[in-house]
């Protein structure tokens, strides 16, 4: 099992649209990865590690697939579409990281 983790950073001035998100971008991305993709969870962050101190990322999606060729071929076809959505609810690039999941 993988994690792909797509992880908006909290950029001073950074624009993100939760509302559009989660009810335009997500069903989108759930309906064309169809049954390869595994699980979504999505989590806005509020701090860091200090009392006080700012998240580091504004909004973290993880979505898990069986293995990294399920997901290419799941996003391959779609990677068009999805990459362009960005822009309709974010103002910064996410970093994407592929992560094996060790204990879930």
């Amino acid at each position: 099992m993988i994690t792909v983790n797509v992880l908006y950073p909290a950029t001073e001035g950074a624009k993100f649209d939760m509302n559009y998100y989660l009810t335009s971008h997500i069903p989108m991305v759930k309906r064309v990865l169809g049954n390869a993709l595994k699980g979504c969870v999505v989590e806005e962050g509020i701090g860091g590690g200090a009392p006080g101190t700012k998240a580091a990322y504004s909004v973290m999606c993880h979505l898990r697939f069986d293995s990294v060729e399920a997901f290419q071929a799941a996003f391959g076809p779609h990677a068009a579409q999805i990459q362009n959505d960005i822009a309709n609810y974010s103002s910064v690039q996410p970093v994407i990281q592929i992560s094996d999941v060790k204990l879930s």
